[in-house]
């Protein structure tokens, strides 16, 4: 069942970007309070490494058990390991690297050299069973609970590596899939679908700049998420959208209150 999207409004993408992190540290503070771990899916792009970023300077940073907490991915590039275009490469250099993980809890998506080789489906496919291994009995789909998915919205709505009309963004059974031919480089990609990212606690859509503006107010004016996916990613319990004030810009101020700018 969808849960109605709830906006927070920020004056710009720093302060979106400091925000949502202390958000996440508190959410993952909570988790492991209550079940003793969390887990998170992240995301790439300049809104997705922002976070990640202010997060690692963050005082609050340590009110976390770093090492009692399962980190997934929305999607990634696929590329050998080590690309500095992957998502997990960017992530370790803005806040990974710098805090003290369980390497067995870093779930990275396969690379184009791993061992797969080069067949995208075939990695696709891996980090499915990966997912369903960490799923409990009262999961759903296949895929653990994950407490908090985050996704960045790009400007023509995509999220993940779901792009708008593209068979990936139709998957209603498989919780990961590769993607050819993805109209932003590089085009082949692997990515969670709108099925497993519906089995999150809470999905957060990050969105700044005014490039984002037009993509935010399609995506929550009721469109379709085959014509824009990001329309189609919502969590269990919330679905939160943040925004800075660029982004929210074509929004119909009715949607947010003045107080979260």
């Amino acid at each position: 069942m969808s849960t109605a999207p709830q906006l927070v409004v920020h004056r710009d993408k720093e302060l979106m970007a400091q925000a949502a992190a202390a958000r996440l540290i508190t959410r993952i503070v909570d988790a492991q309070a209550s079940r003793g771990s969390a887990s998170v899916v992240l995301t790439g792009g300049r809104n997705g490494n922002g976070l990640l970023a202010a997060l690692a300077a963050a005082p609050a940073r340590d009110a976390v058990d770093w090492g009692r907490i399962d980190l997934w991915w929305g999607d990634e590039r696929f590329l050998p390991d080590g690309d500095p275009e992957r998502n997990v490469t960017q992530a370790r250099a803005a806040l990974l690297d710098a805090v003290p993980l369980d390497p067995e809890r870093v779930h990275a998506m396969p690379a184009s050299d791993g061992p797969h080789d080069t067949d995208v489906d075939a990695a696709a496919a891996s980090y499915a069973e990966e997912l369903a291994r960490a799923a409990g009995p009262t999961d759903h789909g296949g895929v653990p609970e994950f407490d908090v998915l985050m996704l960045g919205v790009g400007p023509d709505t995509h999220v993940a590596s779901l792009f708008p009309e593209l068979p990936a963004v139709r998957e209603t059974e498989r919780t990961v899939v590769g993607v050819h031919g993805a109209p932003k480089p590089p085009p082949t990609r692997v990515t969670l679908t709108l099925p497993a990212i519906r089995a999150a606690r809470e999905v957060w859509l990050l969105a700044a700049g005014e490039d984002k503006a037009e993509a935010a107010a399609i995506a929550l004016s009721g469109a379709g998420e085959i014509q824009a996916p990001a329309a189609g990613a919502y969590g269990r319990a919330r679905t939160l959208w943040l925004l800075d004030a660029a982004a929210a810009s074509q929004l119909p101020r009715a949607l947010y209150p003045p107080a979260s700018a």
